[in-house]
């Protein structure tokens, strides 16, 4: 398997990145592939995985945790990682 992504998969929304990789995955288990159609399709799926990934990383970085005051309610927020 490449190691260089695809343009098209590089270029997918999460949800479309997750959705193809949900049709793959039914599509294998199925069984009614041959085998190098088999053997594409993991490798495309791999790339998707890795899409979603990179993806779900990217958002975590941009999440604020939220910090609480003395009375337990929400007293403002500071980034999730303070290095960045």
């Amino acid at each position: 398997m490449s190691t260089n992504m695809p343009p098209d998969i590089a270029a997918l929304p999460f949800e479309q990145a997750m959705k193809e990789l949900d049709t793959i995955v039914t599509e294998l288990e199925r069984g009614d592939v041959s085998l190098e159609k088999s053997i594409e399709k993991y490798e495309r799926g791999e790339h998707l995985k890795k899409r979603c990934e990179a993806l779900l990383a990217e958002a975590e970085m941009r999440i604020n945790k939220i910090s609480l005051g003395a009375d337990g309610k929400p007293a403002g927020a500071a980034p999730l990682d303070p290095e960045s």
